[in-house]
């Protein structure tokens, strides 16, 4: 029995350490992007609309998402979210959620990540940032800007 304890013990640790030794090796981080391209309700109002999407999942636990836009009206309040689809796929479909709720999370279920609202200057460039406290799974795959009215105006995937 008390071999056995030893052993459940050993084995233990040395899977620790390769675990961690992994994780180091690999940065503990792992970083998505992509450049925002705009949807259909985005041309004519937003033609000069551009930036990009930064998702990072950290060896701590977190997920941080950051957004840069240029090309907005001045002044105007604009939503943003993480979406569970790829932009090509139904307009980016949905929102991703966790499925429950999380440190820093968005909506009214506290599940969803949002680098948004926010607010375009007097030149019509915003940024946007989110920070939670869980790391999103693989079916966080883009990021959406809203136009004020809610439309669907840019998406960028991260990859």
């Amino acid at each position: 029995m008390q071999l056995s304890k030893r052993l459940v013990a050993a084995l233990v640790s040395i899977l620790t350490v390769i675990l961690m030794a992994a994780m180091a090796s690999a940065g503990g981080a792992e970083v998505t992007q992509g450049d925002l391209e705009p949807f259909a309700g985005g041309i004519g109002t937003y033609d000069g609309l551009a930036g990009s999407a930064q998702m990072v999942r950290t060896a701590s636990g977190q997920t941080i998402v950051t957004v840069t836009v240029t090309g907005l009206q001045a002044g105007a309040i604009y939503g943003s979210h993480v979406h569970a689809q790829s932009c090509a796929d139904g307009d980016a479909g949905g929102h991703y959620s966790f499925g429950f709720p999380v440190p820093g999370g968005a909506h009214a279920s506290g599940s969803e990540i949002w680098p948004g609202p926010f607010t375009a200057n007097p030149a019509g460039n915003a940024q946007g940032k989110a920070t939670v406290g869980a790391v999103a799974g693989p079916a966080a795959v883009s990021v959406v800007i809203h136009a004020p009215d809610g439309a669907k105006i840019a998406c960028a995937d991260l990859a």
